[in-house]
């Protein structure tokens, strides 16, 4: 019981520190594709989307390539600020994020697509700077469909297991996340702790996507 409350503890930070990061980035570039107009535009879009297609051994893969200790972003890392993120919580948080990226990031850039511009533009004649307009009347319009998409990213960051486990691996208590100490669990014949595992796993998933469908039952479109 104590391995499972563990990597629930994992899980959690996992999931919660890959949110917040996609919350950030999912709102910075969902409202600059929304409203940019620039070339290259629709395949920037269909990059940041790869990863919801794509499996997740072959981002783990490129997530090796790039962050380990023989690729370019890694080997600077470790050689600047001798930082290793391979095997790491850090690195598991990296691979949730980019997993996840797409479910925040898509109906970020819906939401802001959604909003009047007419609004907008009421806002600018009467004198307000677009920062403000961007905080005062955009991101309110928007927010719901934005904090849907962020709680499916929390589900799919909690329930990450092929990119995390390529680049963080399983170690208990560091490194080994719910889904990996399931498989963990269900290898080593353990069924009754792989049981607990899978219907806490369940439980929390239900509740969060419970509290997505709350916020935007059925509003949440992906645009291209």
């Amino acid at each position: 019981m104590d391995m499972a409350w563990s990597a629930l503890s994992l899980s959690l930070q996992v999931a919660g520190w890959a949110t917040l990061l996609n919350l950030v980035l999912g709102i910075g570039v969902g409202y600059l594709l929304a409203r940019g107009r620039f070339p290259g535009r629709d395949l920037i879009d269909t990059l940041l989307t790869l990863p919801m297609v794509m499996p997740p051994t072959v981002l783990g893969y490129y997530l090796l390539v790039l962050l380990g200790r023989n690729g370019w972003v890694g080997k600077w890392l470790q050689d600047t600020w001798g930082i290793h993120l391979i095997f790491t919580l850090q690195g598991a948080v990296i691979a949730a994020t980019v997993v996840a990226f797409p479910l925040v990031f898509k109906p970020a850039r819906a939401a802001f697509e959604a909003v009047d511009s007419q609004l907008e533009g009421a806002a600018r004649v009467l004198g307000i700077s677009e920062f403000g307009i961007f905080l005062r009347v955009t991101l309110p319009l928007a927010w719901r469909g934005i904090l849907a998409g962020v709680w499916l990213g929390f589900a799919r960051a909690l329930g990450e297991f092929g990119a995390t486990l390529m680049v963080a691996g399983s170690i208990p208590g560091k490194t080994q996340t719910l889904s990996i100490a399931i498989y963990e669990a269900v290898q080593a014949g353990q069924d009754a702790v792989a049981n607990t595992l899978v219907l806490i796993t369940s439980v929390v998933c239900i509740v969060v996507l419970l509290g997505a469908g709350r916020l935007a039952p059925g509003r949440v479109a992906y645009r291209s």
